[in-house]
């Protein structure tokens, strides 16, 4: 993925200036208004973590929390969150991201100003707004509703909902460079969603499984993400162990961004 991030202010052909904050103000509010057009993707962003949590509740309802340390509150509430990450944030993006490409919109923004990081970062800016907003509401409603206690440790919650967003975008960048159109999206997103649905805790904690499939599963994208969101919540999670799973998801932000420079595309794939 050639080219580099653009700073400060550029000179026009006529004369005018324009700064990054500027250009990414005008992506932000195009990518705003073609999501609010959007209506089957608007109603996936706001209805799928939704409808994965409810489903998630129903089977932590089953479960003897208490034995691993958690309450329904501290089970329920990084489960959502998480589903904002991966259903509001990487799967709408990958499908923006493939979207913009066949309508060739990302080989026209590499000929004016903007560098391509900052191509990509206004193209994701819609999904990530109406993620964060999901999920403070989502908050919110859990901890009223569940009635969960304030997170033990805040920090390691809140570097867990940071590490995750910024895991999404990328993971999402990483997937378009293998997704050869919108319609095969559906396809190239689905180890993801499922892998992590079902082996990153969200449906029951890692500690329910066996230690060799617990071990192989922690190793999974999102799987670190959870533990810091439910262990920061609970009280559970040491300085040690909030290390071991922010280098897991450093490695693979470094795996995401490898392959997003190697084999990302800005034209259509043929």
């Amino acid at each position: 993925m050639s080219g580099t991030l653009t700073q400060g202010a550029r000179t026009t052909a006529t004369g005018a200036r324009t700064t990054t904050a500027g250009r990414m103000k005008a992506m932000a509010r195009a990518e705003l208004i073609l999501l609010g057009r959007h209506k089957a993707g608007l109603v996936t962003i706001l209805v799928m973590p939704l409808i994965l949590t409810f489903a998630s509740l129903s089977v932590a309802k089953g479960m003897d929390l208490e034995q691993y340390g958690l309450s329904l509150g501290t089970m329920l509430i990084p489960t959502a969150l998480t589903y904002v990450m991966i259903g509001s944030i990487y799967t709408t993006l990958v499908g923006t991201y493939v979207t913009r490409r066949e309508e060739l919109v990302l080989k026209r923004l590499r000929t004016g100003e903007q560098g391509d990081m900052e191509i990509l970062a206004g193209t994701s800016i819609a999904a990530l707004v109406a993620g964060l907003v999901q999920s403070v509401l989502l908050l919110v409603a859990g901890v009223v509703l569940l009635d969960a206690e304030m997170p033990s440790h805040v920090l390691f919650v809140a570097v867990g909902i940071a590490l995750g967003i910024a895991l999404a975008v990328l993971l999402a960048v990483a997937t378009t460079a293998f997704t050869k159109s919108v319609e095969g999206a559906q396809l190239t997103i689905a180890p993801v969603m499922f892998l992590s649905m079902f082996g990153s805790g969200l449906f029951f904690p890692l500690e329910a499984l066996p230690d060799t499939a617990a071990t192989i599963c922690e190793l999974l994208p999102f799987s670190p993400v959870v533990e810091l969101m439910r262990g920061g919540w609970s009280g559970g999670l040491t300085w040690t162990g909030a290390m071991g799973d922010v280098a897991v998801v450093a490695a693979w932000t470094v795996l995401s961004v490898y392959t997003a420079k190697k084999r990302f595309h800005w034209e259509p794939r043929r």
